[in-house]
């Protein structure tokens, strides 16, 4: 049973839960007006006695009253989010929320334009993995809203282009294939889309992905540029080439 607060601490914890349920050590600092190392005494306090727990260092989950220290953990999204700003939930996950993989992921891909030291963290037993991107590569994002909370994810096309980027972050162009075919996906968005991230590896890839799922839309042909690329760089780099498309056929996927 969690023991009670003074009532500064008390007023502190409920300022920061107002905020939402993530909070972070500088956040803290301004809500509470006390120095740095009297803070990280409070901190220390409220996280031995059940009030909070720390996800990574500087960061913050506030537990509900009823919960138990590790017993307890918020949507993979919220916390996903959570570990930088800006974010969007993106690649495999965002192809599994939208319905467009039977497979599940078992890592929670969180796509961001922010530079991140740890990449890769384990937050109450689930795995996350930052990836960031440039600026201009980070658009298409619809809002979500889960227990409460709203987050970003990926929109449907736009989850089709960056598994197209980096197929490694969604189980292959396999995943990719089967969405394009089954998915119901707006063509013409899927082009817009395509100019506006500027990649001639993916328009390679979506191009001739596109036309084996029977799927009618336009790509650029000045993104079809010099130099072969491989239709599946998560494959070895064995097969024929399709010298139209200047692409390396590593998969077959028909």
């Amino acid at each position: 049973m969690k023991r009670g607060l003074r009532k500064s601490t008390a007023e502190l914890l409920h300022r920061l839960r107002r905020r939402g349920p993530v909070f972070t050590f500088k956040e803290a600092l301004e809500a509470s007006g006390y120095d740095r190392g009297y803070l990280k005494l409070v901190l220390h306090m409220l996280e031995r006695g059940g009030w909070i727990e720390r996800i990574e260092r500087g960061k913050y989950v506030i537990l509900p009253l009823e919960a138990e220290r590790g017993r307890y953990t918020l949507h993979e999204f919220v916390i996903g989010s959570a570990l930088v700003k800006p974010s969007a939930i993106a690649y495999w996950s965002a192809l599994h929320y939208h319905g467009l993989t039977e497979q599940i992921p078992n890592v929670v891909f969180v796509q961001t334009t922010s530079r991140k030291k740890r990449r890769e963290l384990t937050v109450f037993g689930t795995r996350y993995r930052i990836v960031r991107v440039v600026t201009r590569k980070f658009f298409g994002l619809e809002p979500l809203w889960v227990e409460g909370l709203k987050v970003h994810v990926t929109d449907r096309e736009k989850t089709i282009i960056d598994c197209l980027d980096k197929p490694q972050y969604c189980g292959g162009v396999i995943e990719v294939y089967k969405a394009l075919r089954e998915g119901n996906l707006d063509a013409e968005k899927l082009s817009e889309y395509l100019k506006k991230f500027g990649s001639g590896a993916v328009a390679k890839r979506l191009a001739y992905l596109a036309e084996l799922a029977g799927l009618d839309m336009e790509v650029p042909s000045c993104l079809i540029k010099k130099g072969v690329v491989a239709l599946d760089p998560t494959m070895p780099k064995k097969g024929r080439v399709d010298r139209g498309l200047k692409l390396l056929i590593n998969v077959e996927l028909g």
